[in-house]
């Protein structure tokens, strides 16, 4: 029995995904609230129940989410029974190890473009996957094991994949990472761990000072990659591009994403495509049929209005977002409700929180929410930045009905917090109210 300590996790419920459908008999727990996750492992039909110490027993094999502490008292107990705690890194390690494994990281990106990678392999030749946005799938036949690698922590550096791709590298995790030295020396290491090579996007300012001993390629739009977006036209029906690699033409891909930061994933997976030999013809036509990575651009529309639940958090990833809506909807407002992740992030990226969501028709700003952090132990709030920002108010899930006075709008709803209970109460009482309104 495996019993998954912390199991609504994206990397978690993933996870557990992957062992029942290795046929291994799985449940387990975490707090009550709900959680998007949480669908998934109910069509596994993999039970959940909440913390409590009399759910382990002798015989468990125990692994443990990142988000639990060493004092929960299921922990406490499996302690107390003499059993093996296994963190979520080393049994991903243990498990990925039996396959040829593709690590995707980055501190943008890395899980639509596993979500994307994993598309293709699985469609074209079988592939397993585990991706941070709870989805896994496995099976012991296939020959590939595609995974989102997360560079918290240096969590990383367990995996020993054959390719590791690089989607970006950046200044995140300030609880932390000292600085983007810090980062980049973390990458570095990572990147020395794949077996056969390393595909990264050339584009980015930090890729190019790796110090690998492996072989590394490059992909991007600037000439001096490997593998390069060429002809690229972004409208509101998707972006079109050729691909050439090393000089020599591989394909013209014609794809349903949007933004320059889809389009460097797009080529992330096509660089790998290539280097396994697929053929350009059978990758376009696969990628064509992508439709995201959940909570990723997941778009709902609801009468006149677009209502998109993304992950965005971190400055960059708001931009991107922005920048993608604009490609896509460009007659309508756009309107922001933004979840401020931990308070040492929103403290270190004031200034750039500031800037981009001045961008907007409107900003809404939640409180932060804190994660693993104490509010007593940092001088920022929400406030701090609603008062810099013009066009920015507070929002909160007793004063949702401020959303109702937008019409014709993509609404945008970015946080790394799980706000889909939020978003589904705007919802409701949006279709109410223009229900009523036409009677």
């Amino acid at each position: 029995m495996y019993y998954l300590i912390g199991i609504k996790g994206t990397g978690m419920s993933a996870l557990a995904g992957i062992l029942k459908d290795l046929g291994y008999e799985v449940k387990g727990s975490d707090n009550e609230n709900h959680y998007f996750t949480e669908k998934g492992l109910i069509e596994k039909g993999i039970e959940i129940l909440s913390f409590d110490s009399n759910n382990i027993k002798e015989g468990m094999y125990i692994i443990k989410g990142g988000a639990i502490k060493d004092d929960n008292v299921e922990v406490l107990k499996a302690e107390e029974l003499g059993l093996k705690i296994h963190s979520y890194e080393e049994m991903v390690a243990k498990l990925t190890s039996m396959f040829q494994t593709i690590t995707v990281a980055g501190c943008h990106g890395k899980t639509t473009t596993t979500a994307m990678l994993a598309h293709v392999l699985d469609t074209l030749r079988g592939a397993n996957y585990l991706i941070g946005d709870g989805t896994g799938h496995a099976n012991k036949e296939n020959k590939y094991f595609v995974l989102e690698a997360c560079e918290y922590k240096r969590h990383f550096l367990e995996y020993h994949p054959y390719y590791a791709i690089i989607t970006n590298i950046d200044y995140d995790h300030v609880d932390y990472y000292q600085n983007i030295d810090d980062v980049i020396s973390a990458y570095t290491e990572y990147a020395n761990n794949a077996e056969k090579m390393v595909i990264a996007c050339g584009d980015d300012p930090y890729t190019h000072s790796l110090e690998v001993d492996k072989p590394i390629f490059y992909y991007g739009l600037d000439d001096d990659n490997d593998i390069i977006a060429k002809e690229v036209e972004y409208t509101e029906n998707g972006t079109s591009f050729d691909v050439f690699i090393e000089d020599n033409y591989y394909g013209h891909f014609d794809l349903k994403i949007y933004g320059k930061h889809m389009l460097l994933d797009a080529l992330a997976v096509i660089s790998f495509c290539y280097y396994e030999r697929f053929e350009a013809k059978e990758v376009s036509k696969t990628l064509k049929t992508f439709e995201g990575a959940q909570r990723r651009f997941t778009e709902y529309p609801v009468l006149d209005n677009i209502v998109i639940d993304d992950y965005a958090h971190h400055p960059a990833e708001i931009r991107a977002t922005l920048k993608a809506v604009k490609q896509k909807y460009p007659s309508k407002d756009i309107v922001v409700v933004f979840g401020p992740h931990t308070y040492s992030r929103t403290e270190a990226f004031k200034d750039e929180y500031i800037e981009v969501l001045s961008k907007p028709s409107k900003t809404y700003i939640m409180d932060i929410y804190g994660a693993r952090e104490n509010k007593e132990d940092f001088n920022i709030t929400s406030e701090d930045l609603i008062k810099e920002i013009s066009n920015a108010e507070s929002i909160s899930k007793d004063t949702i009905d401020k959303l109702l006075n937008h019409h014709n709008s993509v609404i945008i709803f970015m946080s790394a917090n799980d706000v889909t209970a939020l978003e589904q109460e705007y919802i409701e009482k949006y279709k109410k109210q223009e229900n009523a309104e036409s009677k």
